[in-house]
């Protein structure tokens, strides 16, 4: 048995564990990052850049068929599925072999396997102690299922459908968010019949009404299937195929089902409760500065209440590191967090939908308007369709920026500044957008809502 002190223990190598032991060691704080498996965590080796290598993939086989459209003489030959897991790993791989650089380059110690919260504050791994001054706890979170449906066999996760070694033919995927919305569009793309069934009215129903009608729209030119509004009821699996059911008695036959229903914060069996520190739903309570209800401990990422992105535990784990070190940084709450979901086509938002603007503001006192990309030049030239939808407080500030189309997420952080920045439509009209970039299509829409169209009737 061995004890250690460190001015800050991480006890969850992911993203925003990792960037919390980055900043802390430029703050010259000694620190041990605590993990069991790899440090970059789910987003890194499971989830963000494993299933955008994914998409990737997909828009090159999408671009190969329709080269022809662009008087590009190519053929298609099919997807080579080692060929692609070769290629999204060596994606990982470069951007794992960077971290680990960078880790080891700020003098922080990584420790490798299972902490348990103690008192103290510390964490403890196997026989030895790791005592911080300050922890912050960063464990992350894992793929849900749902009340008697077993994961296994022909039943996956999307951890589990990264590993795949086949195309599937037929594919039903249960949930209609981000996780089900983007291995449907990689799996039509590869050739897979999709069906998606969500229990909720629309395909991603955390965004505005507009975004979910036009993904709609778009998948159904596509070929994916969906069912809306009809909950799951069962799930049966033989050695060749599974069958689901759903409450109305309707079934659909596949190769697999993927269970993407949301994820679960990792907090059980951790000695989170057993050190003091209160959850809820196995969620972490903390304050609006991420402190839990234990002194000196921490929380950030997917374990505390609040949107699932690897960005915001990125930036929750510098914003504990500076506190900690008494900067004071500001509190950047979730409305003004920028989400992306990376389908063909791609949806993007930042701020208020417009049926939260007028729940807080009244119907009298939200203005939005929506601009069709099929004005825009440069997605006429990338043969995308799509909208950009704006919101704001009648003579106000922008509450809302909302895209749906192919590339758009690369332009939600204009988006994200004009909402934090409370800027009224009419300030950034003068500000020029390149010709042809999309982005003229948020000009296009800014223009609009400051009263002086240039394009639209």
């Amino acid at each position: 048995m061995s004890e250690r002190s460190f001015d800050l223990v991480v006890l969850g190598g992911g993203s925003g564990g990792y960037a919390a032991a980055l900043r802390a060691a430029e703050l010259g704080k000694s620190v041990a990052l605590i993990e069991k498996d790899k440090v970059g965590g789910t987003c890194l080796h499971r989830g963000c850049i494993p299933t955008k290598a994914l998409l990737h993939a997909a828009e090159v086989v999408e671009t190969t068929r329709d080269a022809a459209d662009f008087g590009i003489r190519a053929s298609f030959e099919g997807v080579d599925p080692d060929g692609v897991r070769k290629y999204r790993e060596g994606i990982v791989a470069k951007k794992f072999k960077g971290l680990e650089g960078l880790v080891k380059a700020r003098g922080i110690t990584v420790v490798a396997g299972t902490g348990r919260l103690e008192g103290g504050p510390a964490v403890r791994v196997g026989d030895d102690l790791y005592r911080g001054t300050d922890v912050v706890l960063a464990t992350g979170s894992y793929s849900r299922s749902l009340p008697g449906l077993e994961i296994g066999g022909r039943i996956l996760t999307s951890e589990h459908a990264l590993e795949l070694p086949e195309i599937p033919r037929r594919v039903v995927i249960l949930g209609g968010g981000v996780i089900g919305v983007e291995f449907a569009s990689v799996w039509r793309s590869f050739g897979a019949d999709v069906t998606i069934v969500e229990a909720l009215d629309h395909l991603v129903p955390n965004e505005d009404v507009a975004l979910s009608k036009a993904l709609e729209r778009a998948f159904r030119r596509r070929g994916i299937a969906s069912s809306l509004g009809v909950r799951f009821a069962s799930a049966t699996q033989t050695a060749d195929a599974v069958t689901v059911t759903l409450e109305d008695g309707k079934s659909f036959e596949a190769d697999y089902l993927l269970v993407a229903v949301g994820r679960g914060p990792t907090t059980a069996g951790l000695g989170y409760e057993q050190a003091g520190v209160v959850l809820d739903r196995g969620f972490v309570v903390t304050d609006e500065r991420l402190r839990t209800s234990v002194a000196h401990v921490w929380a950030v990422g997917d374990v505390v209440p609040g949107l699932q992105l690897a960005h915001r535990g990125f930036q929750q784990g510098i914003f504990v590191a500076e506190e900690i070190a008494g900067l004071q940084p500001v509190v950047i709450p979730d409305v003004q967090i920028p989400k992306v979901t990376y389908s063909s086509p791609e949806v993007a938002s930042v701020g208020l939908t417009e049926a939260a603007a007028v729940e807080a503001h009244g119907a009298d006192g939200v203005v939005a308007y929506e601009y069709n990309l099929a004005g825009n030049g440069r997605s006429e030239i990338l043969g995308t369709s799509g909208i950009v939808k704006v919101v704001r407080l009648k003579d106000g500030p922008v509450l809302g920026v909302h895209l749906v189309g192919d590339r758009v997420g690369e332009l939600i952080t204009e988006g994200q500044l004009v909402v934090g920045w409370e800027a009224h439509p009419e300030d950034i009209v003068p500000f020029v957008h390149a010709h042809p970039t999309q982005s003229e299509a948020l000009g296009e829409a800014f223009l609009a809502l400051a009263g002086k169209p240039l394009h639209a009737l």
